[in-house]
Order: structure tokens, then C-alpha cells, then sequence
């Protein structure tokens, strides 16, 4: 039986899904720091995380069953990618279920600010009466500036549309601007004309320190600041600078540099106690709906790579479509991705006298993926050959 360690509490989804398909799986609340995952993870094949816990080369090399790790959220600069490829454990994440989720967040904070409502109810629940237009706008013919136009850049797009905002964005890579989007040239010119800020980038190293104070100084005078990406992308102590002087409006944050590992832990910033600035403790993607729709979807992509040796949407290694296998066995084959791999494959099954019923190559970079469908008989001296092979990263059999 398959060992599966779920760590953050993920949906009970991710669970019943992989306990339905004969994993044995054990479930934990709150992340761990990377001494007592490294300890953790002996009899584990698959691991299930969210952005808090760190699977590091350190962890990596202690876990010599691994065989999958399942990041339920979208991004993976938490997990050692390269480590993990090198060991053939595939990595799969959530690019597009918590998209929607995220994208409302950002409008009801564009709103909340703009209509300055955090400061309206505070006063209320202080007891004082502040009713007053001062300082509140509508958010119709104000220009939203988003820098990175991925999944939740163009959807929040369409949205702010939508209810009358003017949208330009900026992006590093080529994309299609969606409804009367306009892409700007560069930051710079972006922050020239926005009203509203919001980051949605993603949270590759070259990202830190992305928006400092130089970038805080080119807003436009009293534009509100939104980032829902990565917490290390922004200078905190420049935000609050700029919000102080009153230089920028208000802002929304719901990532931080430091976070806590686990709910109710302390919380601190150098952001608590301004005014017009929402903290939110990263929940953008946390909806019921949204949770559940993750834990599907990673819980399926594991259960799709142990059972078929599918790596459709895995993040590091060849990406692989696959359905039920056609013969009586099925090997996947990770290598390095040199040339004559294949043929060096096939050539062992011809020795061993073993028949190909189907097969399948992908390559991605230093890596390559061949999944080979083989009839009944399938020696294990011919097995023995293929883990030896230089070129083997890991070898799967799947009966």
C-alpha cells in the first residue's frame, strides 16, 4: 500500500479521493519546518503541501520514497523543482482553481478602498457616527494597473471591465490583452496612469524585491496599492513609508516575507495599524470552493501519476497524457536526455524478448520521459537493465 502525508489541512477531498484509490493516508493541521519533514517523509510516496511548508534539497535527500509531491495551491517556489526532478519525483500544483477566488478578493478590496469602508467601520465600531463622502470615489472611469498578466491578471482584467474600471497591464512576456485592455511598454508607464495597483506575478527569484520604493514613488499621488502575489516582492517598510506620508492612498495585502506556519499563531508587520490598509492572512485563495476544486485536482494529478504514470501538468518533469496502459505492463522511464536513450531501451526489451504494445517520448530540457506498454512476460533481468542504465533517473513498473 501507498503512504500519502498531507500536511496544512488540505480539503478532506484530497483525502477521501486518494484513500478511494488504496493510498493510506495521514493527515496534519499545520506545516512543518524542514527538520521534521525530512524525518517525516520515510515510507511516504506522496506529499501534499500548501505554500507555508518548505520541501527543500535538504528534505529531498532523506526522502527516498517519494515518489510525488501534490502543491494544493498555485505555486511551487516552496518546493526545490530542480532537487526533485533530479530524484524523479514529479511535482504537480493547482494553476487554475483558485483563480476566481482571488480575483473577487482583489475587487472587493478595490472597492473597500476606494470607498475608504475599513476606516467608515472602525469609527462605527468605536461608536462614532463618520458619515461623510470625504475621501470615498467610485470606482467607474478609475484605471486599474496590473503587473503580470497570467491567470488571475486577465480574469481580474475582464472583471474590472466589467464594472466600469479602464485596465492596462504589464507583463515580462508577450500576452493578449482581453476586452480594451491595454498593454503598457514598461512598470514605469503602468504606474504613470494607474489609479489602482495589483500585483499578480509569480514567484520565480527574480521577482524579490520587485516593488520597492522607487516603484512606490512613481504611483500616481493617492493611488491605492494591491498585492496578492508573493509576500517578497514588496518592501513593507517602503509601503508604509509611502501610506504615511500619504503618498499612496490605502493598500490590500495578503501576502507577507514572513508568515506563521500555523492558524492563531502571532502575527507581525510593519503594516498593522495604518489607515485604509487591509490585511487579509493569504486567503485569497482560500474559499470553500476553491479548496475543495484544489484538493480534486492535485488529489487526481497524484492519483493519475501513480496509477497511469500520467505527468500531464506536472511542473518538472516531461508532460505525459496518459490512460490506462494496453498491455500487461507499464514502465515509466525518467532519464537524462541524451541521445540514444530510446533506442538503448528498446533494445533491452529485444534482448529479453519482451513485445512493445504502445510507447510514448517526451523530453523537457536535461530530461526525458518514455512510458512503454510491454505484453505479459516481462523478465526481471530486463528490469534490472533499465535501472541500470546510465541515463536512469528512476525506473516505474505499474501492474
Amino acid at each position: 500500500m501507498l503512504n500519502a502525508l498531507l500536511l496544512e489541512n488540505l480539503h478532506p477531498l484530497a483525502t477521501s479521493l486518494l484513500t478511494s484509490d488504496g493510498v493510506d493516508v495521514t493527515a496534519r493541521t499545520g506545516a512543518m519546518d524542514t527538520e521534521e519533514l525530512g524525518s517525516s517523509l520515510a515510507g511516504v510516496q506522496l506529499l501534499g503541501i500548501r505554500s507555508k511548508t518548505h520541501v527543500t534539497r535538504e528534505v529531498l535527500e532523506q526522502a527516498h520514497d517519494l515518489v510525488a509531491i501534490g502543491a494544493f495551491c498555485i505555486g511551487t517556489n516552496q518546493i526545490d523543482l530542480h532537487a526533485a526532478a533530479e530524484r524523479g519525483i514529479a511535482v504537480f500544483n493547482a494553476p487554475f482553481s483558485n483563480t476566481r477566488s482571488v480575483v473577487e478578493l482583489a475587487v472587493s478590496e478595490i472597492i473597500a478602498l476606494t470607498r475608504r469602508l475599513t476606516e467608515r467601520d472602525k469609527s462605527l465600531h468605536a461608536g462614532v457616527w463618520d458619515k461623510s463622502a470625504e475621501g470615498a470615489h467610485e470606482v467607474r472611469g478609475r484605471t486599474l494597473g496590473i503587473v503580470g498578466y497570467g491567470n488571475i491578471g486577465t480574469q481580474l482584467s475582464v472583471l474590472a471591465e466589467s464594472i466600469g474600471m479602464s485596465v492596462v497591464f504589464y507583463d515580462t512576456a508577450e500576452k493578449l490583452a482581453l476586452g480594451n485592455a491595454r498593454r503598457m511598454g514598461s512598470l514605469d508607464e503602468l504606474l504613470e496612469v494607474a489609479d489602482v495597483v495589483t500585483l499578480h506575478v509569480d514567484g520565480r527569484p527574480g521577482n524579490a524585491g520587485l516593488f520597492g520604493r522607487a516603484q512606490l514613488e512613481k504611483m500616481r499621488p493617492g493611488a491605492l496599492f494591491l498585492n496578492l502575489s508573493r509576500g517578497f516582492v514588496v518592501d513593507p517598510t517602503a509601503l508604509r513609508e509611502a501610506i504615511e506620508s500619504g503618498h499612496v492612498g490605502g493598500a490590500a495585502i495578503d501576502v507577507f516575507p514572513e508568515e506563521p506556519k500555523r492558524r492563531g499563531d502571532p502575527f507581525t508587520s510593519d503594516l498593522r495599524g495604518l489607515p485604509n490598509v487591509i490585511l487579509t492572512p493569504h486567503i485569497g485563495g482560500s474559499t470553500e470552493e476553491a479548496q475543495e476544486a484544489i484538493g480534486q485536482f492535485v488529489a487526481n494529478k497524484l492519483r493519475d501519476y501513480i496509477r497511469h504514470g500520467s505527468t500531464m501538468l506536472s511542473v518538472n518533469l516531461p508532460n505525459l497524457a496518459l490512460d490506462a496502459r494496453t498491455g500487461a505492463h507499464r514502465l515509466t522511464h525518467l532519464h537524462r536526455n541524451t541521445p540514444g536513450v530510446l533506442a538503448g531501451i528498446n533494445r533491452v526489451f529485444a534482448d529479453h524478448d519482451v513485445n512493445i504494445d504502445g510507447q510514448l517520448l517526451a523530453t523537457q530540457g536535461d530530461y526525458g520521459y518514455v512510458v512503454t506498454d510491454v505484453a505479459a512476460g516481462l523478465a526481471p533481468d530486463a528490469v534490472t537493465v533499465l535501472e541500470n542504465m546510465d541515463q536512469t533517473i528512476r525506473l516505474r513498473v505499474l501492474s
